[in-house]
Formats: C-alpha cells, structure tokens, sequence
C-alpha cells in the first residue's frame, strides 16, 4: 500500500462462506477512517485494492487464499480482440447514455436478470431497496450507463465516475439478449473513458479459479494488483 494509506484503521469482518468459490472461507478488511470516504481518496484506494459497496470500502483479507486480484484496463493503450470487434459490429443498433437516475423501467429489467442469471444468489429475489443501499453511494459520483436497442432499454451499467479513472461497479442486462451484453457494458464504459481522457478503468476482482470472472482478463492490456504491485 502506498506511504500515505499506511497508517489507516480497518476493521475486519468474520470469516463466512466464500461468495465465488466453494468451500473456502472469506472475510474483509473495511476502511473505517471517515476523512477516506470521499472521490479523490478512494481514487488513491482503488488503486491500492480496494472496492465499495455502498458507502463502504474494503478490501479481501482472507486468511488461507489470495485468489481475489483487483484488475484494471489501461484505457488509452486498450485494443479490441477480435471477437470484441465482431462484438461491436453486431451493436450498430445499440446506443448509451450515462444518467444520474435510473429510468422507470430499471426494476423490471433488473428483476428479469437476477431471476434467470442469479437465482441462486445472495441477491435473489430481487429488492429494490437492496439494490439502492448496495449500488448508492453518498460521497461519490455514481452514474447509470443505459444501454439502449433501438431506444428499448436493455442493459444498465453502474459506474463510479472519478478525476482519473472509472470504476465498473455492477451490470445487470436483458437475460435473453442475443449478443453478449456484459462484455458490452464493459466496452461502452472504456468508450466513455476515452471520451473522458481517463487513464483507467476498474473492472474490481479477478478470480481465475471462478468462470464467471474470465471476460474480464479478455481485455487487453490489463493490469491485476499483485502483491501491492501492479503487474501487466
């Protein structure tokens, strides 16, 4: 961690169930310095491995696995594979627009995704208030990037916007869409970033024991944070 986040207090959570990978046991380092909670220090925080949820920040700190890496695109040196490209092709259609509301037709869309693709998840059945206390933050600049077929709404990517780089939070998508809209999200939002001259963009943590992480190490060039050090 760099000089100046040295001396920061954390609190650390009890060891529970891993969310990603079976039979393994998780827990979080949370950042309890209040003056930490704003844009320009979590900038410094995401950086050094950390990620929110709601107004809070934290960070893996488990005791028998390191799996979880923290992962970044370089925005300006990112290039498209070539399915990546194909995937922009068939998108001619598909435009975006990043809001500071969510539209009227979020929930249904929401509630369709979490019912097919995460039935089995913590976050099933969908809630709305759920959804606000873990995607809304209040000392950040959190927008809602509409991703729009023809003008219906089909997918929506929530997006901390920050001074040099922007954090993908969470994407939820048409579940019944044709073409792969979570790998769209992530491109619309390092279009975005271009647009915006930022240097980077936060994809969170990589698991490469999990298979539903892989999308995220197809963009390249990447960067994943290993042991404090960014490597890539």
């Amino acid at each position: 961690m760099s000089s100046d986040l040295q001396q920061i207090r954390i609190g650390l959570t009890d060891n529970h169930p891993c969310s990603y990978l079976p039979n393994r046991q998780e827990r979080v380092a949370v950042a309890l310095e209040p003056a930490l909670h704003s844009s320009s220090n979590y900038e410094v925080l995401l950086a050094n491995g950390f990620r929110r949820s709601g107004d809070t920040i934290y960070k893996p700190h488990c005791e028998l696995c390191s799996a979880c890496q923290p992962i970044r695109i370089s925005v300006p040196n990112f290039e498209p594979s070539r399915s990546q490209k194909r995937l922009l092709a068939k998108a001619k259609t598909i435009t975006y627009q990043l809001k500071e509301e969510l539209d009227n037709e979020w929930f249904e869309l929401y509630n369709r995704y979490i019912e097919v693709r995460h039935r089995n998840g913590s976050m099933y059945p969908a809630n709305r208030d759920s959804f606000a206390q873990f995607s809304h933050c209040t000392w950040l600049n959190t927008q809602y990037l509409h991703i729009y077929d023809n003008g219906r709404l089909i997918g929506i990517a929530v997006t901390d916007i920050l001074s040099n780089s922007a954090s993908a939070f969470y994407t939820f998508f048409d579940p019944h869409c044709e073409i792969s809209l979570g790998t769209l999200g992530v491109l619309l939002q390092i279009d975005y970033c271009r647009n915006q001259g930022k240097q980077w963009l936060y994809l969170g943590y990589q698991i490469d024991e999990c298979p539903a992480m892989n999308y995220k190490v197809r963009f390249q060039p990447h960067q994943r944070l290993v042991n404090q050090t960014w490597q890539g």
